[in-house]
């Protein structure tokens, strides 16, 4: 029984080749296509007008109380983790919230600071007014939330 010997070129040239197909089968799981993160992350396109601009309808009737508007910093805002949202007040009164999913690869935002919705994997920071990409590599915006500011409540609708 002979033995033959595979040159060192044909052996780098198939691991080459296995690797790229792999990687490309596994690049869908960090893309920035919104399915990186199990669905968690909003498939509505975000719109330059935001929509979570305080509503004074009485009646919140289906909405989840977040907090009161007095645990809003004014100039910064709140991390609801568990409820994947972000509640910020760019200037007294004047309420947003946003998705605390990034829309880079679908972490959780767990910050805010010095005008900026942070997030802790890859450094993306988000506008507290509008929630617009501030610093990348994140390449949308922040979805918006609906939220009405009644009675000193904020709820997300």
């Amino acid at each position: 029984m002979t033995s033959r010997t595979t040159p060192r070129r044909t052996v780098l040239l198939a691991t080459a080749a296995l690797t790229t197909a792999t990687a490309a089968t596994t690049t869908g799981c960090g893309s920035d296509d919104g399915g990186g993160d199990g669905g968690t992350e909003s498939s509505a396109p975000a719109s330059a007008e935001p929509t979570g601009t305080p509503t004074s309808a009485p009646g919140t009737a289906g909405g989840t109380p977040l907090a009161s508007t007095s645990e809003i910093p004014v100039g910064g805002g709140t991390v609801f983790a568990d409820r994947k949202v972000v509640v910020t007040q760019p200037k007294e009164g004047e309420f947003k919230a946003f998705s605390a999913v990034c829309t880079h690869q679908g972490c959780l935002v767990n910050k805010v600071a010095d005008g900026t919705i942070d997030c802790p994997c890859h450094g993306s920071k988000y506008s507290i007014t509008d929630g617009a990409v501030k610093a990348g590599p994140a390449p949308r915006p922040l979805p918006a939330e609906e939220i009405t500011v009644s009675g000193g409540t904020i709820t997300l609708a």
